[in-house]
């Protein structure tokens, strides 16, 4: 029997999300359940096999016609064993996720971290459709990316590469929770972009964001488009950090697109202009002008399409 579907499975700390879809990314079932971690790795394991058979079931697809299924999971892992090595909201330690699920449902699977997901998504269903060398960068609570170059998720020897947030991008910076100083994530992560404001509030500086109770980088935003100082200042300086670690990547695989995502992204022009402004500044005139830097297409939805970009692009 031909098989002309994939499932793709977005495993979080909080929920598991899982959708089936045909050959050219089109859903026809989806599910999303609790990830209920506290529970331990099998319960997990179980939960994922849960969704796996419930989107089959709800399309009225069985594993003959099912060609692979891919699973997006926060890191470290190891994709090519198809081991989660450990994560800080799952229960898996140096687990196999992906031999257990193959020997149930004798289907091919494939397990990815979370940002290559994201930009597997994109290269094949969202923004980047049609590029060959492209680099998705998500930016909220964190920063994270994955690259595609000639066609093909790049991994890297030992399936972390693009830790786009842990390259330095300021020698003496502030401390980064991965223990290195002044990394992009430590300064220009939403995460970041609300502590300055935090920062600036605490050390008396006149601004309208101590009217705030709990200042997050939505606030900063917000202040900064009715034109406070203190605030435009902060994103003056965490955007153009964002812009530096960017033009490092394009110096680094003069890709043809640089997708942004997360929930700085979501600002719009602001971000955009910025960057761009940046990378004008910092890269070749030839890769700059040769790298279109473009918001994320797949928003919210961007864990499970890529599962199932994962997926399609494995199993070709």
């Amino acid at each position: 029997m031909e098989k002309r579907y994939v499932v793709g499975i977005d495993l979080g700390g909080t929920k598991i999300c899982g959708a089936l879809a045909d050959l050219d990314g089109n859903i026809l079932s989806q599910c999303t359940i609790p990830t209920n971690a506290f529970e331990g790795e099998a319960a997990v394991l179980n939960r994922i096999i849960e969704v796996i058979e419930t989107v089959m079931k709800e399309a009225g697809k069985y594993q003959d016609v099912i060609k692979a299924i891919g699973i997006g999971s926060p890191g470290p892992l190891d994709a090519k064993k198809g081991v989660i090595i450990t994560t800080p909201n799952l229960p898996f330690n140096n687990f196999n996720l992906i031999t257990p699920i193959k020997d149930r449902f004798n289907i091919p699977t494939y397990l990815d971290n979370d940002a290559n997901v994201a930009a597997i998504g994109e290269f094949m269903l969202g923004a980047g459709k049609g590029t060959e060398n492209m680099v998705y960068v998500t930016v909220s609570t964190g920063v994270g990316g994955g690259a595609i170059l000639n066609g093909r998720v790049y991994r890297g020897n030992t399936s972390n590469a693009l830790e786009i947030g842990h390259t330095t991008v300021l020698p003496d910076g502030p401390r980064c929770n991965c223990g290195n100083y002044g990394c992009v994530e430590a300064l220009a992560s939403g995460t970041a972009i609300g502590r300055q404001g935090k920062e600036a509030v605490a050390q008396g500086l006149e601004t309208s964001l101590k009217s705030y109770e709990n200042i997050t980088s939505y606030e900063v935003f917000k202040e900064a488009e009715k034109g406070d100082k203190v605030a435009k200042d902060i994103l003056e300086r965490s955007l153009t950090f964002l812009g530096i670690g960017i033009a490092n990547i394009i110096t680094s695989f003069d890709p043809e697109m640089v997708i942004i995502g997360g929930g700085v992204s979501q600002a719009g022009d602001i971000v955009f202009d910025k960057v761009r402004e940046v990378v004008n500044k910092r890269c070749f005139k030839a890769m700059a002008d040769g790298c279109r830097i473009l918001p994320a297409a797949l928003g919210t939805k961007a864990g499970v399409m890529g599962a199932v970009a994962l997926a399609l692009l494995e199993s070709k």
